[in-house]
């Protein structure tokens, strides 16, 4: 069978197992197989996972006492987190081992990567205190190097070329790809997980495969060089937004607020293809600025504004949202109804129809969205930015520049 490296594992299965009679190994590992066999579809099937290499040696140890079985079974998973819950899920199902009844209950599944990011935390503490009673360090340099030491063991090597890459790639909807690793480990971080690099400034397929099924930004350096990598993504990769660091900054030296506001300025690649013919006419580098077009109806409405306890929470749940291209639907008392994508909000505020006094989100108000909002009877609508004006919909509408 298939054996994973400790390298690859991601998760471990951990299950217990109590069966009412006398159970060998080969037994529970026969009964695993078999009862699970054609339960998933071929994707998911145990065996060809084993012989892939994407699930590991499944680990059985038991105890007989009074004539019952009791015991833990251990299962390495190189899946992604879905798939693996799965894979636990379905251990459950097994109600019979050989001619006994039995029980398996999966009692957690445990993140490898945490457990290491865990250990180099409590290594790091164990050096420290060592250090301090020694010497006495600089405290900000020591802090600085336990959390570059975490942000290295969240840094993976991604796809067949290898690309330095966050933790959340696969999990996520969309991806940010930067030129190189300093430029990952700076957003990793920040809070950023779900970035990738393109190691150069030649495309590799790994990049061209995600870019088929992500929604992808392309972050950059505020240089010439930035230029050139959006053009050569743009020849070869479906890319749909840009956004670039501040004018002579690298994406690698920049702080949390200055990769915020990249962020949050981000236009689309279509705009960028537009810019950046400009800047070949006229020989000179110029900003990328989004382009807003602000619908003026004849009436100004005049709506209520939120308190000022709103406009804190509005405020922080805002930062939140930032770069999840998501929206967070509250109601009067000020709890979350819930969070959708933002292809979901309209048809979600079509569907609620009422009961909803707030709509936050990450992303850019237009008309439609105002008039989904206005339909809905919402008060307020929060987002980064906003092609409607204040006084021009029968709601209130705030931006991050109003917090």
């Amino acid at each position: 069978m298939g054996k994973i490296g400790l390298v690859s594992v991601k998760y471990i299965i951990h299950a217990n197992i109590e069966a009412d009679g006398v159970v060998d190994k080969p037994d529970v590992i026969g009964a695993i197989f078999g009862q699970t066999e054609g339960l998933l579809g071929a994707d998911l099937e145990l065996r060809e996972l084993q012989r892939s290499g994407r699930i590991g040696r499944i680990e059985v140890n038991l105890e007989t006492r009074g004539g019952k079985t009791r015991g833990e079974i251990i299962v390495p998973s190189s899946l992604d987190k879905a798939e693996t819950s799965i894979i636990g899920a379905a251990l459950e199902i097994i109600q019979r081992i050989g001619p006994c009844n039995s029980r398996i209950r999966v009692q957690n599944i445990e993140d490898i990567r945490v457990s290491k990011r865990n250990f180099v935390i409590e290594r790091a503490k164990e050096l420290l205190k060592k250090m301090m009673e020694t010497v006495v360090p600089d405290s900000q340099e020591l802090s600085d190097e336990v959390a570059y030491s975490v942000r290295v063991m969240e840094i993976q090597e991604y796809g067949k070329d290898r690309l330095a890459a966050g933790p959340a790639i696969d999990e996520s909807d969309e991806i940010i790809v930067v030129e190189g690793r300093a430029d990952v480990l700076n957003l990793l971080k920040h809070g950023i997980k779900n970035v990738i690099a393109l190691n150069g400034t030649s495309v590799p397929e790994t990049i061209i495969d995600l870019c088929k099924k992500k929604i992808v930004t392309v972050f950059v350096d505020g240089d010439r060089g930035g230029d050139l990598i959006i053009r050569e993504l743009t020849k070869v990769a479906e890319i749909d937004y840009v956004c670039r660091a501040p004018d002579g900054k690298e994406v690698e030296e920049i702080t949390k607020k200055e990769i915020h506001k990249a962020l949050r300025s981000r236009i689309s690649v279509e705009q960028a293809k537009l810019e950046l013919g400009k800047e070949t006419n006229h020989k000179e580098v110029k900003h990328y600025r989004p382009v807003s077009r602000v619908y003026r109806p004849q009436t100004e409405f005049k709506v209520a504004q939120p308190s000022v306890q709103e406009k804190k929470l509005f405020k922080q749940l805002l930062e939140d949202l930032i770069g999840t291209r998501g929206a967070y639907i509250l109601d009067e008392k000020l709890s979350i109804l819930g969070k959708v994508p933002i292809t979901e909000l309209m048809a979600t505020m079509k569907s609620l129809n009422s009961g909803i006094y707030a709509v936050i989100f990450d992303g850019v108000i237009d008309r439609d969205i105002a008039q989904a909002a206005e339909n809905s009877n919402v008060k307020h609508l929060i987002a980064m930015d906003s092609k409607v004006r204040n006084g021009e919909a029968r709601l209130s509408i705030l931006t991050s520049s109003d917090f």
